[in-house]
């Protein structure tokens, strides 16, 4: 990875936040990238680390101007590839307290794709503002596509009412002869052991 170079872009942020509209982009070709074209759900890529610091500066750069960085953030999403919106899904809860819930639609927007590894981007700290339902929903799309749940954050979260909607889908497998995935079976209470009185 080319660090000065990265730097050099993060202060040109800093000065000029539009700047990150064309460095973004380039990010992975000019400053570093891990090698192969995809991922696994949740995989550690450089172009990803590039691309967080990137957003930190432009989230510097734009301090107290919240809906000028909100802009900026769904433009990067809108505009970008795949790689560039699973980034800017990963950089959310960087701009957290910047954003507050200007970027909620972002993660609504990834959850309906079939991407699994925006999916898994989309469940970091900064979807913790989805409402219960929402929420509830992001997990059991987890379970349903095979994202890692250890993806997931704040999973303590986990109320009665997805304890049930686990409970359903787990018994809709088991119905169909198919296997609950192990995910979901933290979920549900375990198995009580009879014993027989000889």
């Amino acid at each position: 990875m080319n660090e000065k170079l990265l730097a050099q872009w993060c202060a040109e942020i800093e000065t000029d936040p539009t700047k990150i509209r064309s460095l973004f982009p380039a990010a992975a070709r000019e400053v570093g990238r891990t090698p192969g074209t995809s991922a696994e759900p949740g995989a550690e890529r450089v172009e990803d680390g590039v691309r967080l610091r990137l957003l930190v500066a432009l989230g510097g750069a734009l301090t107290g101007d919240p809906d000028t960085l909100s802009t900026e953030v769904h433009d990067l999403y809108r505009f970008g590839d795949a790689d560039e919106r699973r980034a800017v899904l990963l950089g959310l809860g960087d701009l957290d307290d910047a954003l507050g819930d200007r970027a909620l639609d972002l993660v609504h927007d990834a959850l309906r794709t079939n991407d699994l590894r925006l999916v898994a981007a989309a469940l970091g700290t900064y979807a913790l503002r989805l409402d219960d339902a929402a929420w509830r929903q992001a997990v059991l799309k987890c379970l349903f596509v095979g994202v890692p749940l250890r993806l997931v954050a704040g999973l303590e979260r986990a109320d009665d009412e997805l304890r049930r909607m686990v409970a359903d889908y787990a018994a809709e497998r088991r119905a169909a002869g198919r296997e609950v995935p192990a995910d979901a079976l933290s979920f549900l209470p375990a198995p009580t052991q009879t014993t027989r009185e000889s």
